[in-house]
């Protein structure tokens, strides 16, 4: 595994980074730009606003099978997982690791209520606060309080509500737990258990569909569509957790590993990119979300390469380095030597 030393005090420490995770998230940030995009730039709002009838759109109607509502809980997920990792890190580290953990919760508020003035819509804020809401629990219940807390709180929102901002809170101690009992470790080695989730949720993603499509339109707004989105999240990960395991690997890491280990800046940077848009174009009167994904593929590609290079001199990215300094209220190694 690569080791990457992080300074977090008089001396640096080596902790391990799980690779297919920094991939995995790369892969998450991917999705939550094409899930973001269209809201963002307001593809035919205008139209709209102006009188003009709805009209169909193949572009978006396969974004609401394939990406709406499948990568957010991904996302969140991986939120928790960091917030156990961090804080496992702290405790090693700090004196106080709970201080540690409400100030990068604080900085991660923060950095979404900046991000607010070019995309309101954005998730750092949500993720903020309910970091900070769930921290207790995290710092001080055992991990079986945890993941059980996760999994209860997770099943209820989605039962009821078809996730939306309801499955954040159980996401987030769902990730937490999860991580405490090795789920990166086991994704990362992907053996016969996650073949079985695979096998599962493959199984159970064609009938999810169709569920979803008993109530057309955004899946945000429906429970077969959360729920479907659910489904195919596991599908997704489980996956990409078995790809990993071929020689596919090489490809995964490539595209994915880069924009994985600076997800932050590379979302904060799709956003801002995303915002501008409208200003340079007419994206308000279009009939089709084509263009506006297709110019999202080609933002994720510059950003991977863009990463990759980055990388090569530097130990975090820039909004990452900004977070870790706030966390840990001292600069943390940023050029590499």
């Amino acid at each position: 595994m690569s080791t990457l030393a992080l300074t977090t005090g008089p001396a640096a420490q080596t902790r391990q980074r799980w690779r297919f995770l920094d991939s995995l998230r790369g892969f998450a940030v991917f999705g939550i730009l094409l899930v973001n995009a269209v809201d963002i730039t307001d593809v035919g709002m205008a139209r709209l606003l102006e009188g003009g009838g709805a009209l169909s759109d193949p572009v978006r109607e396969t974004l609401y099978l394939t990406v709406q509502t499948r990568f957010v809980p991904i996302f969140i997920l991986l939120f928790g997982m960091s917030l156990w990792m961090v804080l496992d890190g702290a405790r090693a580290r700090a004196p106080r690791p709970g201080l540690v953990m409400v100030r990068r919760l604080v900085g991660l508020t923060i950095i979404g209520g900046l991000l607010m003035l070019a995309y309101p819509g954005n998730i750092l804020l949500e993720y903020g606060i309910v970091g900070l809401l769930m921290l207790p629990v995290v710092l001080f219940a055992p991990r079986w309080v945890t993941l059980g807390a996760g999994v209860v709180l997770t099943v209820a929102a989605y039962a009821l509500f078809g996730g939306g901002t309801t499955s954040v809170p159980g996401l987030v101690l769902l990730g937490a737990g999860a991580a405490a009992f090795g789920l990166p470790r086991a994704l990362e080695a992907s053996g016969r258990t996650v073949a079985v989730v695979f096998a599962v949720a493959a199984a159970l993603t064609g009938p999810a569909l169709l569920w979803q499509q008993t109530t057309p339109g955004d899946p945000r707004f429906s429970t077969p569509g959360g729920i479907a989105g659910l489904v195919m999240a596991v599908l997704y990960v489980t996956g990409l957790a078995l790809l990993w395991r071929t020689r596919g690997r090489t490809v995964i890491a490539a595209a994915f590993e880069p924009l994985g280990r600076m997800a932050l800046s590379n979302y904060v940077g799709g956003a801002i990119v995303m915002a501008l848009v409208p200003l340079v174009a007419d994206v308000g009167h279009l009939t089709s979300a084509g263009p506006v994904v297709v110019l999202s593929v080609a933002l994720i590609v510059v950003q991977s390469l863009l990463s990759r290079l980055w990388l090569r001199y530097f130990a975090y990215g820039p909004v990452e380095w900004l977070w870790r300094t706030a966390t840990w209220l001292r600069p943390v190694t940023f050029r590499l030597n």
